[in-house]
């Protein structure tokens, strides 16, 4: 691999650590546990991984360890900062014991049943350290959900003598993870099972995890583009942007963007839904807007649009829901039809009158959209959904009736963009290369101290790394009971905008002026080198709410 000067000099950089993992470690039990939610029904799915306590670390004494072999998967998609955890997670183990070992399931679970993996050596490892990706040993969204795969893996771990395996996931990664702790747990199989919280989603996150690792990366270079966008959209002055950020369950991202670069208009799926607003109450709220700016001379703007608006408009999550369950049960049946317009006449007739006349009001390639092959969940793919150009669409619609009305004398020209990819792989900030460093470095503590069932967590992220607090949380006290695939499954519950949080309430305060008046931010590219209070920012979501 050729690397850039930029990677470089990366490589040189010390991820900084709390000082309880500094040396060594001794761990504190806290109170024990219960689920979020279904108590009952966890404790029934989980006997031998509920309830169990908190964990926080202390610096200790030093301890004798004997030699491990440890396996490591990446999970779902990329998040900024994996290649740290992993690195955490070595040098972790290495300190314990100069023999322990790291192998690397290569593209995500299915390398674990498949038995396709490589040694983690030194050389290996360095060669990948505060780099963004995923690539040391690629990632898969493969579920492991069957007893198969449970045994196989079992076996495939006994045949490389591995006794613990650390799970660098979302979610649902995590939701597996927890299940497969139980699993081997309640067959004595002597296998250690590990999560460390990853999605940019943010929606992976309680009082005990502050913030998924890549959250902070992917939004500061959304917040570079959004203002890279903004800097255009002022200096042109004629065309309104429709950006599309990442945040399939939550606007999480679409907040903190909005936080960091003050643009006109920033919808918050979550805001949609307590307040019960149509698909039409949305649209016309975009162009008020857009016909106020016009009435100042300012045909010119930027919304931010989250990638998963139309599940949380009410009508429109109904209408998904009924539509993520019909084709649970009658995919084939649907994908029999080779035209769109029977697939869509099929599915119509087949679902309730309600949602059978939002699903034909809609634009025909929306509707397309909304019948794509599922995701291994079992949820339509909202990211295929172009909601960014529905609306362009429908509020050019709109201020063309406003305008025949005298309501809009301006000018309107949508510009679409979707940020997805671009946020995924970004080499990490310094905040997630120290953090993600951390969380594998708490993942080897975790693995010495024999614990199973639990996610690393690192918390106090607004001080000083040094005073950040290192630990575990049981992974079932996440969890809560959803629908996936037509059935009730434990799942971890996800984490959505708040509405009576102050990162909402900031936002709420401000964007009011943000919509008339251009006061647009320009954030610029992250910053690696240079004075802690332009390098080590925490994300505005995390001050607010730490505050």
């Amino acid at each position: 691999m050729i690397k850039s000067p930029l990677q470089i000099a990366r490589e040189n950089y010390a991820p900084k650590l709390p000082k309880s993992l500094q040396g060594s470690v001794k761990i504190v039990e806290g109170k024990n546990t219960e689920s979020v939610a279904d108590q009952a029904e966890i404790e029934k799915i989980f006997p031998n991984t509920y309830g169990m306590p908190l964990l926080s670390f202390e610096p200790g004494e030093v301890k004798v360890s004997s030699a491990r072999n440890v396996g490591v998967i990446l999970s779902g998609g990329q998040a900024p900062g994996g290649h740290n955890v992993i690195s955490g997670i070595y040098d972790g183990l290495k300190k314990l014991n100069s023999d322990n070992k790291l192998f690397g399931f290569l593209g995500g679970p299915g390398g674990l049943v498949d038995n396709q993996y490589i040694e983690l050596t030194e050389d290996v490892v360095n060669h990948y350290r505060n780099t963004g990706g995923f690539d040391i040993i690629g990632s898969g969204r493969t579920k492991l959900e069957e007893e198969a795969q449970y045994e196989q893996a079992l076996l495939n771990c006994r045949e490389l003598d591995i006794t613990a395996l650390v799970i660098i996931g979302g979610d649902d990664s995590n939701t597996n993870a927890c299940v497969l702790a139980e699993y081997y747990k309640a067959k004595g199989a002597g296998i250690q099972v590990i999560g460390v919280p990853k999605t940019i989603d943010g929606d992976l996150k309680n009082e005990m995890v502050e913030t998924s690792f890549g959250f902070d990366t992917a939004c500061k270079v959304y917040s570079e583009l959004i203002g890279n966008i903004q800097r255009d959209a002022n200096s042109a002055k004629k065309y309104w942007h429709f950006i599309k950020l990442m945040g399939r369950s939550a606007s999480h991202i679409g907040l903190e963007c909005a936080l960091q670069t003050q643009p006109n208009i920033c919808i918050i799926s979550e805001e949609v839904e307590a307040k019960q607003l149509t698909l039409d109450d949305v649209v016309t709220d975009i162009a008020n807007i857009v016909a106020k700016r016009a009435a100042n001379g300012d045909n010119f703007g930027t919304a931010l649009i989250p990638e998963g608006l139309v599940e949380f408009i009410p009508a429109m999550k109904k209408l998904i829901a009924e539509l993520n369950d019909f084709l649970a049960h009658n995919e084939a049946e649907v994908n029999a039809f080779e035209g769109n317009k029977e697939k869509r006449e099929f599915v119509a007739e087949r679902i309730s009158k309600e949602s059978r006349e939002v699903f034909v009001s809609l634009p025909n390639s929306i509707a397309n959209q909304l019948m794509l092959d599922r995701d291994p969940h079992g949820n339509v793919q909202v990211s295929l959904i172009e909601t960014e150009k529905m609306l362009i669409d429908m509020v050019k619609a709109k201020l063309k009736k406003m305008k025949k009305a005298g309501e809009f004398k301006g000018k309107f020209k949508g510009q679409p963009h979707f940020f997805g990819y671009e946020g995924r792989c970004a080499a990490p900030s310094n905040f997630d290369a120290d953090y993600c460093y951390s969380l594998g470095c708490t993942a080897s503590v975790l693995i010495a101290e024999g614990k199973t069932g639990y996610m690393a967590s690192v918390r106090n992220l607004i001080a000083p790394s040094e005073e950040w607090i290192a630990g575990g949380v049981p992974v079932t006290m996440m969890m809560n009971m959803e629908k996936r695939h037509g059935e009730m499954k434990p799942v971890i519950q996800k984490a959505l905008v708040r509405l009576d949080g102050a990162p909402y309430k900031k936002f709420v305060e401000q964007r009011e002026d943000w919509a008339g008046n251009t006061k647009y931010v320009y954030p610029g590219p992250i910053q690696y080198f240079g004075p802690t209070e332009v390098c080590d920012l925490t994300t505005k979501t995390l001050k607010y709410e730490q505050e």
